[in-house]
């Protein structure tokens, strides 16, 4: 089968590689009829190389049609259309009871010392074959993908059930705003556009703050109202707030903020290490952009709530830890746990009137083959690029 693989800091391919077969009784085999390229990706392709290897297979937001499945496998069969969550999980250990897929203690990687293992992502999680490709092995399949229902709904819009849409939504959960509050975004990205629309829906007072005027449009398609991230966003926050700042913010930039030289001089010069090397660096002393972050810390009210949705990895980070106790700051975090919300996100879904506009994100859509040039897009920003979708 063909896959998009990892080759290098910077370069990826499309490859022949072996089609995957059942290993286990709860395996699935999914062929793959529309994947996409997440944010996080972008990571891999720049700031996580030293922990990917050769010939990995890539990306972890994949729908398509069961074309096999495991004797253990019962609520899913050949035929069925299905989405596939980013974290594998097993759905019946302790933290999956909690609602805390990404915590699995079943498929956490110990040796790593890191949560439940994702596809594509990565040896911290497992280095699993990702869902960019033709076919993926799906493991715990007598869980984890989704089903279904309404197939003449654009593969697209249950397609971002695979993580962006349900890490949006966890986002703005764990934001906590209050009843009627403002909620400030950092970033708009695919995770930002959806918390953005996801805060709008639940009847939040909504500011986007982003760099790139392109997102800021789409953004205001949707009556989104938007800060340039150029300007002092923090005290702009406050003038909109009557003196105060948002009660929450979400910050959906993560590890490669903009406005960070100094982190990003040391992020490159990782980059460049031999492997393991690099991977010491990065697991004892690595260190994030996190001009987001701290301008998220800032512009909070005191009292309020700072959520994180965009992905950090650093083990050496300066925190404003003054600021963060003086004004008495909540931070949540984590990896989304896909499958906690998917009871609340399949209604709104399959909702033929879109209420949170999932119609309106995807700005390329293109053929596997030309995946190497759409990280490059992505990456750079070029081309009004937000969200792509890839067609096997």
């Amino acid at each position: 089968m063909k896959a998009l693989t990892w080759q290098g800091k910077r370069q990826v391919s499309v490859e022949e590689v072996p089609d995957p077969a059942i290993q286990d009784p709860t395996d699935a085999i999914i062929r793959i009829t529309s994947t996409a390229i997440c944010g996080s990706d972008l990571h891999l392709y720049e700031v996580l190389g030293p922990f990917m290897n050769k010939g990995d297979i890539l990306g972890h937001e994949p729908m398509g049609i069961v074309e096999e499945v495991g004797s253990a496998v019962t609520n899913i069969k050949p035929g069925d259309k299905v989405v596939i969550p980013f974290n594998i999980a097993c759905g019946n250990c302790f933290m999956c009871g909690l609602g805390l897929q990404s915590q699995c203690e079943t498929t956490q990687v110990k040796a790593k010392g890191t949560g439940a293992a994702m596809f594509g992502y990565t040896e911290l999680y497992g280095s699993v074959p990702g869902g960019q490709a033709e076919y993926l092995r799906v493991p715990h399949a007598d869980y984890g993908p989704i089903k279904v229902a309404n197939t003449s709904i654009p593969d697209e819009r249950y397609l971002f059930l695979s993580d962006i849409l349900p890490t949006a939504w966890q986002a703005v959960d764990y934001a906590n705003v209050p009843g009627g509050g403002t909620l400030a975004v950092f970033g708009l990205g695919p995770i930002g556009q959806l918390a953005s629309r996801i805060g709008k829906h639940l009847g939040y007072r909504v500011i986007a703050v982003e760099r790139i005027p392109e997102r800021r449009q789409m953004a205001e398609r949707h009556g989104i109202a938007t800060l340039d991230w150029t300007r002092n966003c923090a005290d702009d926050l406050r003038d909109m707030t009557g003196g105060r700042g948002p009660d929450s913010v979400v910050d959906a930039v993560g590890m490669e903020s903009h406005g960070s030289p100094v982190a990003a001089a040391a992020q490159a010069a990782v980059g460049v290490l031999p492997h393991p090397v690099a991977k010491l660096a990065m697991t004892t002393a690595g260190v994030d952009r996190l001009a987001a972050l701290h301008a998220a810390i800032d512009s909070v009210r005191r009292g309020g709530t700072v959520s994180l949705s965009g992905v950090y990895g650093g083990e050496a980070d300066p925190m404003p830890m003054l600021k963060m106790f003086d004004k008495q700051l909540q931070l949540r975090m984590g990896q989304c746990n896909v499958k906690h919300w998917i009871t609340d996100l399949l209604p709104l879904v399959d909702d033929d009137t879109d209420p949170l506009a999932l119609s309106d994100l995807v700005t390329h859509r293109v053929s596997l083959d030309e995946a190497p040039a759409m990280y490059e897009m992505f990456q750079k920003k070029e081309d009004g690029c937000i969200k792509v979708v890839l067609q096997p």
